[in-house]
């Protein structure tokens, strides 16, 4: 397959702005589709409805681990740099992830998450301070990546003095260099991240203390729970997906609010509405656009297509979620809208370990902006909004807001 056989753009800045009638026209007449993708050279199935994704994402035939798909002249060896970032449960099946999921998940239940809410809310006020009469600000630079950033680093025991730090690096790890330039900083940036965790490890070898770092140094050092690939790797991950969607779905809903400022006015006057208003901001633009690819582990036949084994395959969140097949009106925004059972944190073995936390920075977010910042609004034409280059994640570049200031 080449490049010129693509039939959909999914990666295009006009694509970007707005995907959703590309995802539409995709359900209509190919739910199940090949074509190549980023690299214009490989093959990937790209899955569009609902019931689909829906089955997909639980079905045990397509995995995470491509030695489960693939013969192993397939697989890449990798890099050191590929092992420090690559063993953590997102790339894992069966025992490895659920040992992996195990060493974490008790940093994440609804209890734990929820006696975060006061810290979250001082991060969020401590944030807004300072900006707060001056009328405008960038809203992800100010307040959506410094939020669950802070939060995510606290737990973890990264020191906050480095936080800014970390938008680099997140982008390095997220956004695919496309030059020999680019990559060549991709890897320096990277190796930068992973030289900082290590030596933040062995620090806390020293001198543990009562955060997650240590409690996940001193699981290493119990014998063969954790190695120091996995250890590295399992930090970057939270690090990066602690921040990085939370990041783009304060903003999402801040911007899908600003052009329905009727919801927004609703909003800010009935804060009780909030938790409905978090699950429709996850189904109607949503911060993860695709869930990670899989492989077929075996050959399958779906909607009257042969998957072969090792096929990649791509499940569209985005699209699923706006699946008229499943939800009405799917291209409202309707904050009340139950039952809501969007895909936005996937679902099966890598549900996301995070929801919960991701709920309560999101309701904390929004409740706060839109109390102490009345008729918050976009503060630049949209046509000048740019959406970063992340094929899995819907995340602006900058998101300029204004708001009345008495």
């Amino acid at each position: 397959m080449s490049e010129a056989a693509r039939k959909y753009d999914l990666y295009g800045h006009d694509f970007k702005r707005d995907p959703h009638p590309t995802f539409a026209a995709m359900r209509r007449d190919d739910p199940i589709y090949q074509q190549p993708g980023l690299n214009g050279t490989t093959p990937i199935w790209f899955v569009t409805r609902y019931a689909d994704v829906d089955a997909m994402l639980r079905d045990k035939r397509f995995v995470r681990d491509a030695a489960l798909a693939l013969p192993p002249e397939r697989i890449p060896a990798g890099s050191p740099l590929d092992r420090r970032l690559g063993q953590h449960m997102l790339n894992a099946d069966g025992a490895d992830h659920r040992r992996l999921r195990g060493l974490v998940s008790q940093a994440f239940t609804p209890k734990r998450v929820a006696d975060l809410r006061p810290r979250a809310q001082a991060i969020a006020d401590a944030l807004l301070d300072p900006v707060v009469g001056r009328g405008e600000m960038d809203l992800i630079t100010d307040f959506s990546f410094p939020l669950p950033t802070t939060v995510i680093l606290e737990l973890l025991g990264v020191p906050i003095a480095d936080r800014d730090r970390f938008r680099a690096w997140g982008n390095a790890l997220l956004e695919p260099p496309m030059t020999p330039e680019a990559q060549a900083e991709t890897v320096r940036q990277l190796t930068q991240f992973t030289d900082y965790l290590q030596a933040l490890f062995e620090e806390r070898r020293r001198h543990p203390r009562g955060d997650m770092i240590s409690a996940l140094v001193a699981a290493d050092q119990a014998g063969d729970r954790l190695s120091e690939d996995e250890l590295c790797s399992t930090v970057v991950l939270l690090i990066v997906a602690g921040h990085e969607t939370t990041v783009n779905l304060i903003a999402n809903a801040v911007l899908a609010l600003s052009r329905h400022p009727d919801r927004r006015d609703a909003l800010a006057a009935d804060p009780t509405l909030m938790p409905a208003a978090v699950e429709e901001f996850l189904r109607y633009d949503g911060s993860v656009e695709r869930a990670l690819n899989r492989w077929a582990a075996e050959d399958v036949v779906w909607g009257g297509q042969l998957i072969r084994r090792g096929d990649p395959v791509i499940l569209i969140l985005s699209s699923a979620n706006r699946d008229a097949e499943r939800f009405e009106r799917p291209d409202a925004l309707e904050l009340d809208r139950s039952p809501n059972p969007h895909l936005g944190f996937g679902k099966g073995l890598h549900y996301c370990l995070g929801s919960p936390l991701a709920r309560l920075e999101t309701d904390v977010a929004l409740t706060t902006l839109l109390a102490r910042l009345p008729n918050l609004r976009l503060a630049v034409p949209e046509e000048e909004l740019r959406y970063r280059f992340l094929p899995g994640f819907r995340g602006l570049e900058a998101l300029p807001v204004r708001w009345d200031v008495p």
